[in-house]
């Protein structure tokens, strides 16, 4: 299996790409998947072209081919305006771009960084809707580090907690809270139908 980390920090060294390695490190725990990080500072300028003009460079190319092959994806963005970084939508518009169901039934971690605590909800009001409507499948728990979260149990507890539900997802069995693997469509091991009330109460166990 592959596991793609999407980077979209700007600063060397990067409290996001720091939350980025530590999620991934989590998840490889659970799984034997290997690591690919593709940082999005270093694609900037062709994302841009790409964008005018309708071509990727080879760079590019070799990330969009990186991330619709992979098994399972962790996407991190630094916070500004109280959304993602327009260098993280920009990059996903070009993945979707060239195949609207590029991303369709992938699993998905999604994580933010910040100064402060407050825009924590960046990840519900902002990402998860964008990775739904690319129709990824968002593992439950989506983890948003605070400058005063590093070092802090509570993140931790988060960053393993998300671990193991993309690697129950990305190994088609069950993660630790009950999920099944993206692309399921609802459907058990025998391909029946599992009704959604029976979904909603295993994510909850």
């Amino acid at each position: 299996m592959k596991l793609v980390v999407v980077s979209a920090g700007l600063s060397v060294p990067s409290s996001t790409r720091l939350l980025a390695d530590r999620l991934a490190a989590a998840t490889v725990r659970d799984t034997s998947a290997d690591v690919q990080v593709v940082e999005l500072r270093d694609l900037a300028v062709e994302i841009a072209h790409n964008l005018t003009n309708g071509f990727p460079g080879p760079a590019l190319a070799a990330a969009i081919d990186a991330v619709t092959s992979a098994d399972g994806l962790i996407v991190v963005t630094p916070v500004f305006s109280a959304s993602y970084s327009g260098l993280f939508k920009s990059f996903f518009d070009v993945v979707s771009a060239g195949d609207k169901d590029a991303l369709a039934g992938k699993p998905v971690l999604v994580g933010a960084t910040g100064g402060t605590g407050r825009h924590s909800l960046v990840l519900e009001h902002a990402l998860r809707p964008l990775f739904a409507y690319l129709r990824a499948v968002v593992v439950p728990t989506a983890v948003y580090a605070a400058s005063e979260d590093w070092g802090a149990e509570g993140l931790a507890e988060r960053i393993g907690r998300a671990a193991g539900e993309l690697a129950g997802l990305m190994s088609g069995g069950v993660g630790r809270t009950g999920g099944h693997r993206a692309g399921s469509s609802g459907a058990g091991a025998g391909g029946d139908v599992v009704p959604f009330e029976q979904r909603l109460a295993a994510l909850r166990a």
